[in-house]
């Protein structure tokens, strides 16, 4: 994504045409389109036709770029799991390990990186089904995400749960009690914010779903757009989609209950249950 903005910004500044760049390397517009939104791989010759097609001739950026081409098509450490991860996915992990902010709603369930392995367990039954061998994988990757909670320079994340999803038994209550202890400890970690949207709260701006917002490092790309649907995955990418959806997390945050309110919340919840 870093690679194809930067060669979009390449192009226009020198007033080329998707159909002009694609012709260079026997591409056509769309393809232009999809390497500078990131969405397909690079070819290292091409980026470098590209790049002296945009006038790029000092030594060090070429270097740069052409490295990052390289890089580019380097498979995630998810690439093990491959049989378990469809290409929606796939998209999805790279940006999610790559995110230095997360934000994101969720209604049904408590957010993946936030599951305990049995709560996770009994959510991947539920959505996929299929052998015990493959959701036994499903789950091992779901657990693995988590590792960005806990590395040097963890992203912030910053979910709100609607109580809907902090009520329902999932793998039972015990499970239950297990996941809410487990929100209540990971929310004391200084880069995770837990908010709680109460049912006394009535109707909010995101009761169509879940949503989540990503941003990428480096300050040069928009926020990622991730809509999570009960077979895919779906990625706004027009600016006037992706404010909105900020605009919608934005929302959420001041209706939910603040993060020290929201945990009193989920104490209340595990007495409860």
């Amino acid at each position: 994504m870093i690679l194809g903005a930067r060669l979009r910004s390449l192009r226009e500044a020198r007033r080329i045409t998707g159909l002009e760049a694609g012709e260079q390397i026997r591409a056509s517009h769309s393809k232009i389109s999809r390497l500078e939104m990131g969405r397909t791989g690079f070819k290292v010759r091409d980026v470098d036709e590209l790049l002296t097609l945009y006038g790029v001739t000092d030594p060090a950026e070429r270097a740069t770029l052409l490295a990052l081409a390289r890089q580019s098509n380097t498979p995630g450490w998810w690439h093990i799991y491959h049989d378990v991860v469809p290409s929606w996915l796939n998209v999805y992990l790279g940006m999610e390990q790559a995110a230095i902010l997360i934000r994101g709603y969720e209604l049904q369930f408590v957010p993946g990186l936030l599951q305990t392995e049995g709560y996770a367990r009994a959510v991947l039954r539920l959505a996929t089904g299929g052998p015990d061998e493959l959701l036994e994988r499903r789950v091992e990757l779901r657990m693995a995400r988590q590792w960005i909670l806990h590395r040097e320079r963890p992203p912030h994340l910053w979910v709100v749960i609607d109580e809907a999803a902090l009520r329902r038994p999932v793998g039972g209550t015990v499970e239950l009690r297990r996941q809410l202890r487990h929100l209540l400890e990971i929310s004391e970690f200084p880069h995770v914010t837990v908010q709680v949207m109460p049912f006394a709260n009535g109707g909010h701006v995101a009761l169509g779903g879940p949503v989540t917002v990503l941003r990428p490092p480096g300050g040069e790309l928009p926020d990622v757009v991730y809509l999570e649907q009960l077979t895919g995955g779906v990625y706004p990418d027009k600016p006037a989609e992706i404010e909105m959806h900020r605009h919608v997390m934005n929302r959420l945050v001041v209706e939910a209950e603040p993060p020290a309110a929201s945990r009193d919340h989920l104490f209340r919840l595990l007495r409860e249950t």
